[in-house]
C-alpha cells in the first residue's frame, strides 16, 4: 500500500498504524488513527520484551509533539531519550555517533558499515509507512526536547528543594490532597534513608507530617537544614492527647535528625540540592511558550531514590493540574515507562497515591495518564478501572494474560465482554502487533505499528545524555525586582549619624535582610496606582506601581523617574524607625525640602501618564485577549489549549455535518455499484443467449438442410434481436458505470470539501499561524492616583 501524508496527517488523530488481519497474519489497508482527545482518560500500554511496546510508545509520544501536546516522561529504563535520535538527513554520518558498537561487532561490521546498514533501515522503514526526512524535520521543530537527570549531572540536574514548598492554594485549600501530599512527601523522605514507615503507626511519619503542615500552613518553605532543625525543637508541645516529649522522646529525635543530617551531609546527595527546580509549567512550556517534553531518566537511582523522586514529581504534577481550568481536550501527557513498583496491587508506597489521584481527577483538566509496564501482575487494575485506552501486545505468560483480561473487563464497565474471544485474540498476537481497546470506539481493533521516526538504538548511558545536554545546563535566573536589588545600583557616599530630617518631610525606612552593620542610603520612593479603561474592549485593571528613585545632588533633576527602578514593597508596611545601630549615608539638600516632594509627585503623575501602558495580546481566530498582568508566553500557552479545546468541538461538528451527506452519498454509490453489477450480469446473459442462437443457426446450415424452414428463420430473427438487445444492454452498462462515477465523484468532493473546511480551522485556531495583534490601552489622567512620594531609607 502506498501510504500518502494526507491520508494520516490529520487535525487531532494520532498516526499509530495499520489494521491487521491475525487469520491471514497481514497487514490491511486501513490506517490507524487515534483521536488525541481519548487519552484525556487515560491508557495502559502491555507487553513482554520484543513485542514493540517501546517503539509503540515512542511513536505515540512523537504524534503528541507533533500536534503540540507537551509532555512530563519519567524513564527508569534509559529508552525514552531516544526521541531525541531524530536524523533529517538520514544518513549514515548522524546515525554513527549514536549506533551500539557492540551490535556492530556481533554482525563483524565496523561501526561505518553498521552505521550506513541503519540508515538504509531506517530510510526504507519509514518510506514503507510514508513517513520521509520532511516529516521527522516537522517533529524537532514542534517541541523541545530536555533530558533531565536527578541526583546526577549528566543531564540537567534537579533540585527537589522547591518540592518542600508549600503546594498551590487548590491544593491547600483542599483537605483530601493536601493530607495525600502531606503523606507521600514524608513516607518518600524517609523511605530514601530506609525507614519504612506506616502513616500511621510511625512516630517518624507522624512528627514529620506534622512539621510539615504546620510550616505549608504559615507559608513557609522547608528545606532538609531547617526540617532536621524542627525534628529537634519542634514548634508544638504535643502531637494529638499527648505531649511531645512522651510521643516521641527527644533523644530518639535526636537518633532520627542525626539520620537526615547524615543524609544531607553525604556527597552524593549535593547534587539533589543543585540544578533545576521541579516547576511543572516551565518544564511543559519554554519561555515563548513552545511545547517541551521532559524526560526524567532516572535508571541510575537506587530504588528508594527513584521512589522518593517519582513521588515528589507525580505531587507536583498533581499541584499542577490543579492551578489549570477544566478543559475537554488535550492538554499535556504523563507518561511513565515502566511503571513496575509504582502501583502495585497490594502495598501502598508513596507514588501510589498521587497516581491514583491523577488518574481519578486528571482528566478533567485535560493531563492524559499514560502507563506503559511488562509486568503486568504488578499493576493495581482496581487503580486502572476507569482508564479508556489499552494498547496490549505479545504477553510472556498465561497468568499475565489473566491480568490484562481482568482489567479490560473491569475497564468495560459492566458492558458486553467477550473473555473466551478476547483470550483467543491474546494468544495470536506477534511482534509489533497490537490489541487497541478504546472505550470511544464501538469495538477493538488489532494493529501494526508504524515505524517510529526516532532511531531507537536501546538505552542511552550517562555519557551519551551528557552529550545531548551539553550546553543546556544552566540554571536560568530571574532578574530581581527587589529594594535589594534598586539599593545595589545606587552610589555611596560617606557615612554620617542620622540626619535630622524636617517634620514636614515623609521619612519611611525600608524592610532589609543585611543587618545592623549595614549603612542606610537615602532615596525617594513613589507610589501610585494607575487604572485602564477601555469599554470597547472589555478591558479594565488598576495597576500598582512602586518605584524607588536615586538622589542626584546638583542635578537639574535630582530625581527622574525615568531611572527609577520598580519594586515589590508594600509601603503600608514601611517602617517608622531605623534599625539600631545603623550607620547612615550623606542626605542631599534637595532630598531636606518639603516643596521638591510636591514636585516630585507631579513629575511622578506626569511620568507614568505620558509612560505607563496596559498591553495586551489577541489571537484574531480564537477572538481572545490576554489577561492583565499575563505574560505572551502564557498567554501563548492559553492559547494552545483553548484553540486545540475549540479545534476539537468545531471538528466533532463539522463531522456530524458531513456524516448524513457523506453517508446518502456513499449509499448512493453503493446502489450504483449494484446496478452495474445487474447491467454486466444482463449483458453477459444476453451474450450466452445470442451465442446459443447462432450456434443453432449455423448448425443447421451446416446439417445440409436445403430449405429454409420457419424455425430457422425464427433462430435468426432471434439472433438479430439478441445481438441488438446486447448492444442495448451495453448501453446500459456504459451509462450506469458513468453514473457510478458521478456518484463517486460526488463523495469524492463531499470528503475533499470536509478536508478543507478542517485545513481552514487548523489554519484559523493554530496560535503559531498567525501573528499576535497588540492592543494598547493608555491611561487617562484622572486615572493616575499617586498615593505617597516620600524619602525611604534603604540598608545596604
Amino acid at each position: 500500500m502506498d501510504i500518502k501524508v494526507d491520508t494520516y496527517e490529520k487535525l487531532g488523530e494520532f498516526y499509530l498504524g495499520r489494521e491487521y488481519d491475525l487469520k491471514k497474519g497481514e497487514m490491511v489497508d486501513d490506517l490507524v488513527l487515534y483521536d488525541s482527545k481519548d487519552l484525556t482518560t487515560h491508557a495502559v500500554c502491555v507487553g513482554m520484551t520484543g513485542s514493540g511496546k517501546t517503539g509503540l510508545c515512542v511513536s505515540l509520544l512523537e504524534e503528541a509533539m507533533m500536534d503540540g501536546v507537551p509532555a512530563i516522561v519519567i524513564d527508569p529504563k534509559g529508552d525514552i531519550p531516544n526521541l531525541m535520535l531524530t536524523f533529517p538527513e538520514l544518513s549514515a554520518e548522524e546515525f554513527l555517533p549514536w549506533i551500539n558498537e557492540d551490535d556492530a561487532r556481533k554482525k563483524d561490521m565496523t561501526p561505518e558499515q553498521y552505521a550506513a546498514g541503519q540508515a538504509e533501515l531506517w530510510r526504507k522503514g519509514l518510506a514503507g509507512w510514508g513517513e520521509g526526512p520532511d516529516r521527522i524535520k516537522k517533529l524537532r521543530e514542534s517541541a523541545d526536547i530536555s533530558i533531565y537527570t536527578p541526583g546526577s549531572e549528566a543531564g540537567i540536574p534537579v533540585s527537589i528543594l522547591s518540592s518542600f514548598a508549600p503546594p498551590s492554594a487548590a491544593t491547600m485549600e483542599d483537605r483530601d490532597l493536601l493530607g495525600d501530599r502531606i503523606s507521600s512527601t514524608a513516607t518518600s523522605l524517609l523511605g530514601l534513608v530506609g525507614i519504612e514507615a506506616d502513616p500511621i503507626r510511625s512516630r517518624e511519619h507522624i512528627l514529620i507530617s506534622n512539621l510539615l503542615e504546620r510550616a505549608w500552613k504559615d507559608g513557609l518553605t522547608l528545606d532538609l537544614g531547617s526540617l532536621i532543625q524542627g525534628i529537634q525543637t519542634p514548634p508544638f508541645e504535643r502531637i494529638g492527647v499527648l505531649d511531645l516529649d512522651s510521643f516521641f522522646p527527644p533523644k530518639e529525635r535526636f537518633e532520627l535528625a542525626m539520620t537526615l543530617n547524615n543524609l544531607l551531609a553525604s556527597p552524593g546527595f549535593e547534587a539533589w540540592m543543585t540544578g533545576h527546580a521541579i516547576d511543572i509549567d516551565a518544564m511543559l512550556y519554554d519561555e515563548a511558550g513552545k511545547p517541551r517534553v521532559a524526560i526524567f531518566s532516572i535508571a541510575h537511582l537506587s530504588e528508594a531514590e527513584r521512589m522518593f523522586f517519582v513521588s515528589l514529581l507525580l505531587n507536583e504534577t498533581l499541584s499542577w493540574i490543579r492551578s489549570k481550568p477544566g478543559t475537554t481536550s488535550l492538554r499535556a501527557l504523563l507518561y511513565i515507562d515502566e511503571i513496575f513498583g509504582y502501583m502495585p496491587p497490594v502495598s501502598n508506597p508513596p507514588s501510589k497515591q498521587p497516581l491514583l489521584t491523577l488518574l481519578k481527577q486528571a482528566r478533567a483538566f485535560g493531563l492524559g495518564v499514560v502507563l506503559a509496564t511488562q509486568n503486568p501482575v504488578d499493576l493495581d487494575y482496581k487503580g486502572l478501572s476507569n482508564t479508556g485506552t489499552w494498547f496490549i501486545g505479545r504477553l510472556q505468560t498465561e497468568r499475565d494474560k489473566m491480568r490484562v483480561l481482568e482489567g479490560l473487563e473491569g475497564a468495560s464497565g459492566g458492558g458486553a465482554f467477550d473473555k473466551a474471544a478476547m483470550e483467543r485474540v491474546l494468544a495470536g498476537l506477534g511482534k509489533r502487533v497490537f490489541l487497541l481497546h478504546n472505550v470511544h470506539e464501538p469495538e477493538p481493533v488489532i494493529f501494526h505499528t508504524r515505524w517510529a521516526m526516532s532511531y531507537l538504538r536501546g538505552p542511552l548511558t550517562r555519557t551519551q545524555i551528557k552529550t545531548l545536554m551539553d550546553g543546556r545546563r544552566t540554571v536560568s535566573v530571574t532578574k530581581s525586582t527587589s529594594a535589594t536589588a534598586a539599593i545595589s545600583k545606587a552610589p555611596s557616599r560617606k557615612a554620617a549619624q542620622r540626619p535630622v530630617v524636617p517634620p514636614d518631610v515623609p521619612e519611611y525606612f525600608l524592610p532589609s535582610n543585611q543587618g545592623d552593620d549595614s549603612s542606610y542610603q537615602p532615596f525617594i520612593i513613589g507610589s501610585a496606582t494607575v487604572h485602564f479603561e477601555d469599554k470597547r474592549k472589555g478591558v479594565s485593571d488598576t495597576r500598582p506601581i512602586t518605584l524607588l528613585a536615586s538622589i542626584e545632588e546638583g542635578a537639574v533633576t535630582p530625581v527622574d523617574w525615568r531611572d527609577a527602578h520598580r519594586v515589590d514593597v508594600d509601603v503600608d508596611r514601611l517602617r517608622q524607625q531605623p534599625e539600631s545601630g545603623a550607620a547612615f549615608e550623606e542626605l542631599p539638600t534637595e532630598a531636606q525640602k518639603a516643596k521638591n516632594y510636591k514636585t516630585w509627585e507631579k513629575d511622578l503623575s506626569d511620568f507614568l501618564y505620558r509612560e505607563e501602558r496596559l498591553e495586551l495580546y489577541k489571537h484574531e481566530g480564537l477572538g481572545l485577549v490576554s489577561e492583565p498582568g499575563e505574560s505572551e508566553r502564557d498567554f501563548r500557552i492559553r492559547l494552545r489549549d483553548s484553540g486545540r479545546e475549540e479545534r476539537d468541538r468545531q471538528i466533532d461538528a463539522l463531522r456530524t455535518k458531513y456524516e448524513r451527506k457523506i453517508k446518502t452519498a456513499a449509499e448512493r454509490v453503493r446502489k450504483a455499484e449494484q446496478k452495474v453489477e445487474r447491467e454486466e450480469e444482463q449483458v453477459e446473459a444476453q451474450k450466452m443467449s445470442t451465442y446459443v442462437n447462432i450456434g443453432s443457426t449455423v448448425l443447421s446450415a451446416l446439417l445440409g438442410r436445403k430449405t429454409i424452414s420457419r424455425s430457422s428463420v425464427g433462430r435468426a430473427t432471434t439472433t438479430m434481436r439478441g445481438m441488438s438487445r446486447s448492444a442495448k444492454e451495453k448501453q446500459d452498462v456504459e451509462r450506469a458505470l458513468e453514473d457510478l462515477e458521478t456518484r463517486q465523484e460526488a463523495l469524492a468532493e463531499l470528503e475533499e470539501e470536509l478536508e478543507e473546511e478542517i485545513d481552514e480551522l487548523k489554519e484559523r485556531l493554530d496560535p503559531e499561524q498567525a501573528e499576535l495583534e497588540t492592543i494598547t490601552v493608555k491611561p487617562r489622567r484622572t486615572d493616575v492616583d499617586v498615593k505617597l512620594v516620600a524619602l525611604a531609607w534603604g540598608q545596604l
